[in-house]
């Protein structure tokens, strides 16, 4: 009776996630259409959809399987120039065409890269598989800025801090430039794609989290050595959770990338890592609802605010601390799910009459 119990609460809350998102998406949708919307805040939509992937995608490693990572923000920039590569590879195909396999390689490469630094990164723990998850993404962004990628009828051309290198043809054209970043990108990316992969993403998470492989996860959170004693492997489940979400890091990269036309290494920085970070302790550890929310509001709140400019970045701060002051407090927490309990009661109540 408990597990169809379980079962429920865990369909219901995905089914909120998705009608969160699907409100999101019609809402800003129907502003776009109708032209009630700043040009600033229609530039952020795609943001805020790649944003959303990262949080829940980094949730599943920091809430469900109970590690801190610091370098989410590479995973994202693998995907964004895996995805530079391809869609410039792909000129002559549909821009759908181009995004969708566009999306696939990189999801595929950040994966890869997710796995090879999760060898030696995932035997630590704690601190320690912290500073060494931020040591790998300030590595992946310097390999970015030496990194010099062209095309032209031969292929592709790849060569590291010297340009020259590429040896390409008087035709050719240069599709990353070192430091100065990916140029000339094709913007294929759009508000619907985004918001249909975030919607995938939730789906791969949910049936994750309620499957046989994210009950072991979780069980290894928990406890790790009462989980060895009954034979699951921590460094396989904890290895399985970090290379999916690096590859959802990955596709929300190659999202985010196509939507502009020219994108530098730095952007994926120390801070982009943690401002994910701090969506998803703002939403709630292990809450992907809270994940969303968090991710979209803290996304719009800058550009809401920024008639008041002198203010702005004060207010901004203040919020945050209002919203950790509450997600920390187990009495004020209480209150509320007591208030909503009671409002339900009285829903289904007035229902039967």
């Amino acid at each position: 009776m408990k597990i169809f119990e379980k079962a429920s609460v865990a369909s219901r809350k995905a089914f909120l996630n998705y009608g969160i998102v699907l409100v999101f998406f019609i809402v800003f949708q129907t502003l776009v259409s109708t032209g009630n919307i700043s040009s600033a805040l229609k530039g952020q939509l795609i943001p805020i959809a790649c944003y959303m992937i990262m949080a829940v995608s980094l949730n599943l490693v920091v809430g469900i399987s109970g590690e801190l990572s610091l370098g989410h923000a590479g995973f994202m920039s693998v995907g964004a120039f895996t995805a530079v590569i391809v869609s410039s590879s792909m000129a002559g195909s549909s821009d759908m065409s181009s995004l969708i396999v566009s999306i696939i390689v990189a999801a595929v490469i950040a994966a890869i890269a997710g796995f090879l630094i999760g060898i030696p990164v995932l035997r630590l723990n704690g601190d320690y598989l912290a500073i060494v998850t931020l040591a790998f993404g300030e590595i992946i962004k310097n390999i970015l800025n030496c990194l010099y990628v062209g095309i032209d009828e031969k292929g592709v051309h790849f060569a590291f801090n010297n340009p020259a290198a590429l040896a390409m043809s008087a035709t050719g054209k240069v599709i990353i430039n070192g430091p100065m970043g990916a140029v000339g990108i094709r913007k294929i990316s759009t508000f619907t794609a985004a918001v249909i992969l975030l919607l995938i993403i939730l789906v791969i998470i949910q049936n994750l989290v309620n499957s046989r492989t994210g009950r072991a996860i979780m069980a290894i959170r928990d406890n790790r050595i009462a989980a060895e004693s009954m034979g699951l492997s921590p460094m396989k489940y904890k290895m399985l959770a970090f290379t999916v979400s690096a590859a959802m890091a990955g596709a929300a990269g190659a999202v985010y990338a196509l939507n502009y036309s020219t994108l530098v290494p730095k952007k994926f920085d120390f801070n982009t890592s943690i401002l994910v970070l701090v969506f998803v302790v703002l939403g709630g550890i292990g809450n992907m609802t809270g994940s969303i929310i968090a991710a979209g509001v803290l996304v719009v709140l800058p550009e809401l605010l920024r008639k008041f400019s002198d203010y702005r970045m004060l207010v901004y701060a203040i919020v945050l601390i209002l919203v950790m002051l509450v997600t920390n407090n187990e009495k004020l927490k209480g209150k509320i799910d007591t208030f909503f309990k009671k409002l339900r009661m009285k829903l289904s109540k007035g229902g039967r009459k």
